[in-house]
């Protein structure tokens, strides 16, 4: 905010009506590049140097103390201390009949790069399997391409996208009720008590949800195995309808698609495609007409969320590093087995690395809401601090040890 207000366009606005706006996700990025750039300042005027790697890794090796990367140019570096901060994976394929279209130009399995919203053909529609937040951006980068036919989403459960309203309401009844150790059932009850108190008074559920939200980590590493599962299967995408909203201008956008008959959301399951010649042809079970269907597409975009199994992952080295032990993954298969204090990686012997550590998405077995830019800030504010203490104690250690050979 502070950063924003400094900017020609917006430095004569009012700082609040600014603080409750939603600005575009390019000037956010232009913000992360000079937070960048002023940090690598920083780094040089402390002699510390930073170096870019531009490539993949793709074997981790742990020696000792000593960590080894292969990376795909053949090059190999060794490093004292690692952190895995590979984020998001990209979504898993559909389960369909012909997995031959997985090989198709006209199937994108990545919707987060350019090449599934460009080169479009304005003659047939798109379908996008998914209807949750990607899709949403999949979308609009449609329309900014100049897409003009029609867009189809599917899901199983095809629940509707929910918006943020500004209302301003900071809730905390339901908070105040919350025990130190708290059941699924025992949440559950809470969130519909306060979602009914709310709603008779005229105030949206959001307020509720929003209000839990400072405290999924919290809950969630509270619960039993047994209880995460049973959320997974029952509660998993009601909370992300609930927790994943749009800003109230962009669901206006995706209604009035939906009223121009621009955008069709689908509550069912692809069973089959073929690819023929300019076409892709889908094959779909409807669950509101429990009837297969099909649809003639131009391209299928997967939006269905980031994979977590890292053995569906395939040329990872981080799925090389499971099967060698190096690091395991929670019951849930959600991500990578660590301490949430320190950050430090789980291997398959129960022990945790000295050196090897992990922030981010990998951590959502661990702490389910793990992927927002608050989570990300706070885990990366708190590493450096473990690593920097880490550090002093290994520069301590050395200092002791040549006092002592000095002595000697």
């Amino acid at each position: 905010l502070d950063w924003v207000i400094q900017k020609h366009k917006y430095i004569h606005q009012d700082r609040t009506l600014i603080a409750n706006s939603f600005l575009p996700r390019q000037l956010y990025g232009e913000y992360l590049s000079d937070v960048w750039a002023k940090a690598l300042e920083l780094a040089e005027s402390k002699n510390i140097k930073v170096t870019i790697i531009e490539s993949l890794v793709v074997v981790l090796d742990i020696y000792g103390n000593l960590i080894l990367l292969s990376l795909n140019d053949n090059t190999k570096v060794e490093i004292d201390y690692c952190v895995i901060a590979t984020g998001n994976h990209i979504p898993r394929n559909p389960a369909i009949k012909n997995n031959l279209i997985y090989n198709s130009k006209k199937y994108f399995q990545n919707p987060w790069q350019i090449e599934s919203a460009t080169n479009l053909d304005n003659a047939k529609p798109i379908l996008i399997i998914g209807n949750g937040l990607t899709m949403v951006d999949t979308v609009l980068g449609l329309l900014e391409q100049g897409f003009k036919n029609k867009i189809y989403s599917i899901s199983p459960h095809g629940f509707a996208i929910l918006p943020h309203r500004s209302d301003g309401i900071i809730y905390t009844n339901l908070i105040q009720e919350l025990p130190k150790k708290i059941t699924l059932s025992h949440i559950i009850y809470l969130v519909q008590k306060h979602i009914k108190a709310v709603k008779e008074l005229g105030i949206a559920a959001e307020t509720v949800i929003d209000s839990i939200r400072p405290y999924t980590q919290q809950i969630w590493k509270n619960l039993s195995v047994r209880e995460k599962q049973k959320f997974l299967k029952r509660l998993r995408h009601l909370w992300g309808v609930a927790r994943h909203r749009v800003p109230l201008p962009i669901y206006d956008n995706l209604q009035k698609l939906k009223n121009e008959k621009r955008l069709d959301i689908i509550s069912g399951k692809i069973i089959d495609a073929e690819e023929k010649e300019n076409t892709m042809l889908v094959k779909y079970y409807n669950n509101k007409n429990a009837l297969l269907e099909s649809l003639q597409v131009s391209r299928i975009i997967n939006c269905t969320g980031p994979e977590t199994d890292l053995m569906n992952i395939e040329a990872s080295f981080l799925k090389s590093c499971l099967l060698k032990g190096i690091i395991i993954q929670d019951e849930l298969k959600l991500g990578v087995r660590a301490d949430t204090e320190t950050f430090r990686v789980l291997n398959a012997a129960g022990q945790y690395h000295s050196n090897l550590f992990t922030i981010g998405p990998n951590l959502r077995g661990e702490l389910w809401e793990s992927t927002a830019v608050n989570e990300l800030r706070e885990q990366a504010k708190k590493f450096a601090q473990v690593i920097n203490l880490e550090l002093m104690k290994q520069q301590g250690s050395i200092t002791q040890k040549k006092f002592v050979t000095y002595e000697q």
